[in-house]
């Protein structure tokens, strides 16, 4: 019933695990925080134990269901020298787009089952989405660190309901088809992804772009490779993605404003613009000031 009703809301995928300790990956995230991996992100510090165990976050949580939302697209900006925006965040903000649909599938979960205490989770706190994707069966964590699918390649967004009712767990955990390949790796223009499934946070475009605050280090001038917003370049090199389908959720087709916006036209970019073109977008995180920065950075 919930994985039908997942796929009624537009959902590519939805699996569930049990709530529980990730004892795995316990070392993991002490050991990619304390190399500093997380950068100026010190939000990652914070709530280490809720981090690894979803009980903390849930009162009495037995059930972690995951869902994957799809939002590949081939439309592309018009301009080819125009500063680049990662295709996520080419429509609608995806937290208020995704939370609304967790919202609807608790309600109906509330009127199959009685009432069940959950919470909807995107992005939004102290939860390993992918870990818990990759419990759920949903895929892989690729060595560029993104969650994988063999059929429909890594272009969704992940989200959690976290239940406290007891459900019947998908238990196949799917196999890592990354084989010998470095794509990703070898095509990352700042050398982020480390070793294999090893990513260093504090040099990945996608921070750069968008969670550093301060001004971006000089030793990245040149390497940026004309991304001002987030960067898809380990996505759009792994050859699983050969397998994405085009997304049909309404919200996320871009604006042509956005799309026709040329190299000149980001130049000089004013703050109005900015507001109307990213009225509900996931770009404001960014601020003006901010998207403004990166542009600026690229241009010089």
């Amino acid at each position: 019933m919930i994985k039908n009703e997942a796929k009624n809301l537009g959902f590519l995928f939805c699996g569930i695990a049990k709530a529980d300790f990730l004892a795995e990956e316990a070392p993991r995230l002490e050991n990619w925080l304390k190399n500093n991996m997380h950068g100026e992100m010190q939000y990652m510090e914070n709530h280490f134990d809720k981090r690894l165990d979803p009980r903390l976050l849930v009162d009495d949580a037995k059930s972690v269901i995951s869902l994957g939302i799809n939002y590949y697209t081939e439309q592309e900006q018009h301009d080819p020298l125009a500063p680049k925006l990662s295709k996520y965040a080419y429509g609608a903000d995806y937290h208020q787009v995704i939370k609304d649909k967790l919202k609807q599938l608790l309600a109906v979960i509330n009127e199959n089952i009685g009432e069940v205490n959950g919470r909807a989770f995107v992005d939004s706190a102290p939860v390993l989405d992918k870990v818990w994707a990759k419990k759920a069966g949903l895929g892989w964590i690729g060595k560029n660190t993104n969650l994988i699918n063999q059929k429909t390649g890594s272009f969704f967004f992940l989200a959690e309901l976290i239940v406290d009712i007891e459900l019947e767990y998908d238990v196949q955990p799917t196999v890592d088809h990354c084989g010998t390949c470095t794509r990703c790796i070898d095509a990352c223009p700042t050398e982020a992804i480390v070793a294999p499934y090893i990513v260093d946070g504090s040099r990945c475009i996608s921070y750069l772009t968008i969670e550093l605050k301060n001004e971006i280090p000089q030793e990245f001038k040149g390497k940026m490779d004309n991304w001002m917003f987030g960067c898809d370049v380990c996505q759009d090199v792994c050859p699983w993605n050969k397998f994405s389908i085009l997304h049909q959720e309404q919200a996320f087709v871009p604006q042509n404003e956005l799309l026709s916006m040329t190299k000149n036209d980001w130049n000089e970019i004013t703050e109005g613009v900015f507001q109307k073109v990213f009225k509900n977008s996931a770009v404001k995180r960014a601020k003006f000031v901010g998207l403004k920065r990166n542009i600026e950075f690229l241009g010089e």
